[in-house]
């Protein structure tokens, strides 16, 4: 059974930091590509940032890139989202995903697998 499990997020003030985790389990991580996704209230949900098995990083231009940082560790199945210079409408839910195959964008909808989530708020 996979389970992708998300810890970290909490409330923390415009300007912090926070780092994301995602535990995995039940599935050979090492050749996974992992991406954070989040979910602002009332919005549908939107790519952040991704990482192929290989290490290939691919940022969101508008809301992660320069700001946020992907990494893996896959030793402990685990991958991270470092927050920096949060802002209010950073204020989400954040959800890690995993797939096998290479998407050509970085949909939800071509995510296989999905932890349950993570909220993160940054009051305004």
């Amino acid at each position: 059974q996979v389970q992708l499990v998300e810890s970290g997020g909490g409330l923390v003030q415009s300007g912090g930091s926070l780092r994301l985790s995602c535990a995995a389990s039940g599935l050979r991580f090492s050749i996974y590509h992992m991406a954070w996704f989040r979910q602002a209230p009332g919005k549908g949900r939107e790519f952040v940032a991704a990482i192929t098995w290989t290490g290939t990083i691919t940022y969101d231009a508008d809301s992660a890139k320069g700001r946020f940082t992907i990494s893996r560790d896959n030793a402990r199945n685990t991958v991270y989202l470092q927050m920096n210079s949060l802002k209010p409408e950073d204020t989400a839910t954040y959800y890690c995903a995993a797939v096998t195959t290479t998407p050509s964008t970085w949909s939800q909808y071509d995510m296989t697998y999905w932890g349950k989530g993570t909220l993160v708020t940054v009051p305004s």
